[in-house]
């Protein structure tokens, strides 16, 4: 039995600028940081003849080729994966549709998973950059670098999105003790709603393919605001790094009506009354994560917590993409 797992994350800065549409004409460029909350892949051969799939559904095929799952099937077929005695799981800490990209790490955890199953060796980039054929050139999603990159790589990144889809992978340049403020004092908390990143993306890669002045200024200023973040992070600065996501979640709010809702706004600004300095909505939008960096964590968790709003405890996590099993 293999089993390999993936992190989750969490966007720091420059997000929405890791897709195709804006950053081959523009460049992109973010902040992310892989969590200590994982999804899962389990896989071994059977003595069946069929093919044996579990996630929130249960597929048991006699062929690739009549998989339903988009991801399992083009890992499958890209690592020409034909045997049908396989059964493939996966688990979850935290749901899909919540902003912390779990479709990057599903299939830098699949492809990891599969890689082992055929004794090959691949690197953090190589798995990244498989992860990103699969979604955007295979199944032509609307989605960006960011997750698969930080998935495979883990640890608190500065990601380069260059023109030519070459991609700069750079560990953030940050002190022991900043490194622990920053963690101690980011807290999540679950907003209620689980959504469909695609609508808000889709709308988000026709605009800037279309070369949409409002939505091109927007990215460039979350972009500039990326930079930003990064360059106080290194410093220290927490306080600063705390305006900067209040400044990005506002400029984020305008890029497209799904973005927010009035609850989210209200949770925001409740927050924003009982403690927390800064924060953002996690991910494209429309509900899963609030972020929120605070110094009195206290007074937030308990505020939040009696507004009903679950708060989920992490970790950073340095490992990106693992093997835990292999047997």
């Amino acid at each position: 039995m293999i089993i390999t797992r993936s992190p989750l994350r969490l966007s720091l800065g420059g997000g929405g600028t890791d897709l195709p549409s804006y950053y081959r004409e523009h460049g992109g460029f973010l902040i992310a940081a892989a969590i200590n909350k994982y999804i899962y892949i389990t896989l071994h051969q059977t003595f069946v003849q069929d093919l044996i799939i579990k996630y929130s559904s249960l597929e048991r095929v006699s062929s690739v080729d009549e998989v339903r799952h988009p991801l399992i099937r083009e890992a499958l077929k890209l690592l020409k994966i034909t045997e049908t005695n396989l059964e493939i799981t996966s688990m979850a800490d935290i749901p899909a549709g919540t902003g912390l990209g779990s479709s990057g790490s599903f299939i830098t955890a699949l492809l990891r998973a599969l890689h082992m199953f055929r004794n090959h060796h691949v690197s953090q980039r190589e798995l990244a950059e498989e992860a990103c054929h699969i979604e955007i050139d295979l199944l032509g999603e609307p989605v960006g670098k960011q997750d698969q990159y930080i998935a495979a790589f883990g640890g608190i990144t500065c990601f380069q999105f260059r023109t030519d889809g070459t991609v700069e992978v750079m560990p953030l340049k940050i002190d022991t003790e900043t490194l622990h403020n920053l963690e101690d004092n980011l807290i999540l908390f679950f907003t209620g709603f689980t959504r469909s990143a695609s609508e808000i993306l889709k709308d988000q890669d026709s605009r800037s393919r279309e070369k949409d002045r409002e939505m091109l200024d927007n990215l460039h200023f979350v972009k500039q605001i990326g930079g930003e973040s990064k360059e106080a992070l290194e410093r220290g600065q927490l306080r600063r790094f705390a305006e900067l996501m209040h400044i990005h979640w506002e400029h984020k709010k305008n890029r497209s009506k799904g973005m927010s809702n009035q609850s989210i706004d209200e949770s925001y600004e409740f927050a924003r009354r009982n403690g927390a300095l800064g924060g953002k909505l996690i991910g494209a939008g429309g509900g899963g994560f609030l972020l929120f960096y605070t110094e009195e964590k206290t007074r937030l968790r308990r505020a939040l917590g009696e507004a009903g709003l679950r708060e989920v405890r992490w970790q950073f996590d340095f490992q990106g993409t693992t093997v835990l099993s292999q047997a």
